[in-house]
């Protein structure tokens, strides 16, 4: 029994000596550790936190916002049951890859394009066709638009795929763009407002210069028409000077609310969050492919190999 009690007072004096001992180096590391941050200490960080956007200092790559407008082919189907993630970056992959051989330049509705094809069919093995681009659209390696020329009086429109292997060059002649995004009613306009010559030569543009918008108004032929103009809101086309019927039937079948509909809006559209990581993933590869053309046209035709 003395042998236990002598026991039990040997273990707790140990244990207060310790804790004694101890006590100024535990409180040191707990203050070390976890040291009390002043109100300009926590900005400073905050504000390291938003520039670089990573703790471990690693700085975070943020493509320019116009990214959505001048490459909107590399946003996927924004349909969810097409959705699938390792698809659409193997197609980004294959699209920058595409790139990397073809220059694929900046273009909107309503700029006058060229484009080259490959036809075996022709006796130079190659056509190209000269038109203004009234629509575009698709996503991923599906991406399209459609150029529109007058040709002999007669209306042709051909549609390309954009990452087609049988396409050898993509050329802007008038870069500009237009009050619609479609212009598909330029089928029942005055055929002067889409045709352009074969012969016709690349306008000069500064470099880093805004993309300027042609305001014009085109006149549309009588009716009947391909399509009912009147109920769309098209901005960059003359007074139909149609019926007052035609108008009021329009307002009748009119959805104006549909511009406040904010989930059928993020249905049709890829959120923001999304835009930014997928164009900050193909920033730098885009960058590092202007630079390398750059720099051959700087040295000429003859570093090509």
């Amino acid at each position: 029994m003395l042998r236990r009690v002598v026991l039990q007072t040997f273990r707790q004096g140990l244990a207060q000596s310790f804790f004694k001992r101890n006590a100024a180096s535990l409180s040191e590391s707990a203050v070390t550790q976890h040291p009390i941050e002043t109100s300009e200490e926590a900005s400073e960080k905050s504000g390291s936190k938003q520039k670089n956007g990573d703790e471990s200092g690693n700085t975070v790559v943020v493509a320019p916002p116009e990214f959505r407008f001048m490459y909107p082919e590399f946003l996927p189907d924004p349909t969810m049951e097409r959705r699938n993630k390792l698809k659409e970056k193997l197609e980004r992959m294959d699209m920058l890859q595409r790139r990397s051989i073809i220059e694929i330049p900046e273009f909107y509705t309503g700029s006058i394009m060229a484009v080259t094809v490959a036809d075996s069919n022709s006796p130079n093995k190659f056509a190209r066709f000269v038109g203004i681009c009234i629509q575009r659209g698709g996503s991923g390696l599906q991406a399209w638009f459609i150029l529109r020329n007058v040709v002999d009086r007669q209306g042709v429109e051909i549609l390309y795929e954009m990452y087609c292997p049988l396409i050898q060059k993509i050329e802007v002649l008038r870069l500009e763009r237009r009050l619609d995004e479609s212009l598909l009613y330029l089928r029942d306009a005055l055929p002067e407002y889409s045709t352009f010559p074969f012969e016709m030569e690349a306008e000069r543009r500064l470099n880093n210069s805004v993309v300027p918008i042609n305001p014009i108004k085109v006149k549309l032929r009588p009716r009947p028409w391909l399509e009912r103009w009147e109920r769309q809101n098209l901005q960059g086309v003359e007074d139909l000077n149609l019926p007052q019927r035609y108008y009021d039937r329009a307002k009748e079948v009119a959805k104006p609310w549909e511009k406040y509909d904010l989930m059928l809006q993020y249905r049709k559209t890829i959120p923001a969050e999304e835009q930014e990581k997928i164009y900050a993933e193909v920033h730098s590869q885009l960058q590092q492919q202007d630079l390398k053309r750059k720099i051959k046209r700087r040295r000429g035709p003859s570093s090509e190999q």
